[in-house]
């Protein structure tokens, strides 16, 4: 028989080790959301954008003129710059004479431009101003950046709930005998493929929920979520939010929606971003997680 005051410290301690756990995985999760808004308003973050034009087959102008097909700002750029020449998949770059432009550091040259889809895109500027090739599906556009952007200056965090361990859950994998092709639906009206492997499964509150995540690069695998529950327009972004997991082990795995992050879209008009397939559209609250930052 355990002596009383034994009992009463094996009680205690136990308390103790739920708590440190219980501290240990807040203090985890307000470390990554720290870093996340540290990105965010970084020079190159998503709060520096400030354009984005699709690219036509044939000519297309760049430079501070109105009407121009890749508008820059009258103080980074004189009215006629350069010119993008789509042609079929590929983009050649013109500048012209006294633009000033610079390409990859250096002095910018007519070439053929890598977009983001090569890897790490070609990257032009004019003044502190950067811009890069973007592919969407079948469409190219220019991405347009500015370091001293308002909308970065003027970001102080992003609003979250309060970390709750009861949204740690661990999900059952259920994998598919082969990835699904799935045509997931952007802000943009088109479709994108991802690849899905398979099924999560988990409980909240005693329900059985599941969810579908794809996975973006096979060679950089992770599980990824796009979701959207019904704090969405109450609370919540309302075109839904992402979740980033780990790979399964052992058929399970780990998802902390404390760590639900809203998508570009909610920081920016300027971003391409994927929309919830019907499949991830919860009828349950997820209190956990970043709260809708707000207009932009």
């Amino acid at each position: 028989m355990v002596p009383m005051n034994r009992a009463l410290a094996l009680t205690s301690c136990l308390f103790c080790i739920t708590a440190s756990a219980q501290d240990a995985h807040r203090t985890a999760v307000d470390a990554w959301h720290a870093a996340r808004e540290t990105r965010l308003a970084a020079e190159d973050g998503w709060l520096s954008l400030i354009g984005r034009d699709w690219l036509n087959p044939g000519e297309n102008s760049l430079g501070s003129a109105p009407g121009s097909t890749v508008l820059l700002p009258e103080w980074a750029a004189p009215a006629k710059a350069g010119v993008f020449i789509l042609e079929g998949t590929t983009v050649r770059f013109k500048p012209l004479p006294g633009s000033g432009l610079q390409l990859n550091g250096k002095p910018a040259i007519e070439t053929v431009l890598k977009s983001d889809a090569d890897g790490t895109p070609d990257v032009l500027m004019a003044g502190r101003v950067k811009f890069y090739l973007i592919r969407r599906g079948t469409r190219l556009g220019v991405r347009i950046k500015d370091s001293q952007n308002p909308a970065r200056k003027a970001f102080h965090g992003v609003p979250r709930y309060p970390v709750d361990p009861a949204w740690r859950v661990e999900a059952d994998f259920i994998p598919y005998a082969t990835p699904q092709t799935r045509l997931i639906p952007t802000v943009l009206g088109t479709t994108e493929p991802m690849s899905a492997p398979g099924l999560l499964r988990f409980k909240v509150g005693g329900r059985e929920i599941t969810l579908e995540p794809m996975v973006e690069d096979p060679d950089h695998p992770e599980l990824f979520l796009i979701f959207k529950d019904t704090t969405s327009a109450r609370g919540t972004y309302p075109a839904g939010r992402f979740l980033y997991a780990d790979m399964p082990k052992n058929g399970k795995v780990v998802l902390d929606f404390n760590r639900a992050i809203n998508p570009p879209c909610a920081f920016t008009l300027f971003a391409t971003c994927p929309l919830p397939p019907k499949q991830n559209q919860l009828d349950i609250e997820v209190r956990a997680g970043e709260k809708d930052p707000g207009p932009h």
